[in-house]
């Protein structure tokens, strides 16, 4: 029996593939291979994982040393150095007076802890979201996921959580296109959720500094700002989810850094160790101190080789000046797909930070309505040319190129070329 048949017979994915899947054997770089040999350029990353690169000798290396010295001790019971040694680093790397770190295994896990922190610290018990985010796939984190396409199935959910417009300028809620004239509308609006949808307890706020499943979605540059006035005039802690967008993916080490903001709590993951399996939540003293021991516990979080990975992982990125070159690259990249004419169907707005770049098509540029179906077969086009890219945002119309950091910019020239012949014939 083959592996995709295994698949089948064996493997409950909970998972429907737009195209058929890959059974990958290795991965270098910015490419995969499959079993036949057949490379394919990563223009995903595992979902903005292996942000330093596929097979980053540096990376695996530290995890193979650290693999012949210690695999597990359940660091919340025994102390392991490269756990102290990580957080001692996320808190040199992180903003502002974070720097207290608890370990985890994946994103959702680690938001589910978050919460758990905002809640013991502040003794308030409400929270406030975005419309169209994307926090996790667990109970608590679909329940903070304002994207009914991610949900459905699974209600009712939490009670206690209230929605915020999203700040797409694009599609804004408001119907105000004109930047100049919106006066952050979209944050303002926090503090009528706030007085109208609340009974006025609300521990926390909790945001994507850029929405990846959203659709790329960039907030405008004051956007935080006045968030962050509004949730301290009401004594509500800020969360940022930097689960995709972290680790130099947008240009900065962590995406919050573009909005001159200091969150509360920072829950990182998917970038952090470079595919070995991490996340984490990092707060203030005095925040973080609210955890009394026995209150919060992971088995396996903080594993000494994925944290020994992470290291390595946040060296290789200083090093190699990870966040310029991805700021470079993504500049590059959204000039160069600013030269796309598409024949059939409409770049409504090409948008994003550093590597995390979304074209959202539409079939019409003034109603702008979604262009899902084209985004499909567009995606499966670029497949069948040896690209492998994704598709999110609220209407399943926005292409997503968030590529290793390490990718050349002659890779990324062959994913534009490509893209235009699909997009041009």
């Amino acid at each position: 029996m083959n592996t995709k048949d295994k698949y089948k017979e064996f493997v409950n994915t909970a998972f429907m593939a737009a195209v058929e899947p890959l059974v990958l054997e290795k991965a270098v770089g910015a490419s995969y291979f499959d079993e036949d040999g057949t490379q394919y350029l990563d223009c995903f990353a595992g979902i903005s994982v292996v942000n330093s690169g596929h097979g980053n000798k540096a990376i695996n290396a530290a995890a193979k040393a650290q693999i012949d010295k210690l695999v597990h001790c359940c660091s919340y019971v025994y102390h392991a150095k490269p756990v102290a040694d990580l957080a001692e680093k996320l808190a040199s790397i992180t903003s502002g007076r974070l720097k207290k770190s608890f370990f985890g295994n994946g994103g959702a896990e680690a938001i589910e802890g978050a919460l758990r922190l905002a809640k013991r610290f502040t003794g308030k018990n409400e929270i406030l979201a975005l419309t169209n985010s994307f926090h996790g796939r667990t109970y608590a984190t679909l329940s903070l996921t304002g994207n009914c396409s991610r949900k459905k199935g699974g209600g009712p959910y939490m009670p206690g959580v209230s929605f915020s417009p999203a700040p797409n300028c694009y599609r804004c809620p408001f119907k105000i296109y004109d930047s100049e004239k919106c006066d952050m509308a979209c944050a303002d609006y926090l503090d009528e959720v706030i007085r109208c949808h609340t009974s006025d307890n609300v521990s926390l706020f909790i945001a994507e500094p850029v929405m990846g499943e959203g659709g790329i979605i960039v907030p405008p540059d004051n956007y935080f700002k006045r968030i962050k006035e509004i949730l301290d005039l009401h004594n509500i802690l800020f969360i940022a989810d930097e689960v995709q967008s972290g680790f130099a993916r947008t240009g900065k080490m962590f995406a919050i850094d573009h909005y001159d903001v200091e969150p509360d709590i920072m829950v990182m993951a998917k970038g952090i160790a470079n595919g070995f399996p991490l996340s984490c939540f990092i707060a203030r003293d005095e925040i973080a101190d609210a955890f009394q021991p026995g209150d919060h516990l992971s088995t396996f979080g903080g594993n000494p080789v994925s944290c020994a990975a992470s290291l390595a992982n946040i060296d290789f990125m200083e090093q190699n000046n990870l966040s310029e070159q991805s700021n470079e690259k993504g500049r590059f990249l959204k000039e160069a797909l600013k030269a796309i004419k598409p024949k059939n169907v409409h770049m409504g707005e090409i948008r994003g930070k550093g590597l995390m770049v979304g074209i959202e098509l539409v079939e019409d540029l003034t109603t702008k309505a979604p262009a899902a179906i084209q985004a499909g077969k567009i995606r499966k086009a670029m497949r069948e040319k040896g690209i492998l890219i994704g598709v999110g945002g609220g209407f399943a119309n926005v292409l997503r190129i968030q590529p290793p950091l390490s990718i050349s910019k002659e890779e990324l020239t062959m994913v534009v070329n490509s893209l235009k012949k699909i997009l041009e014939s």
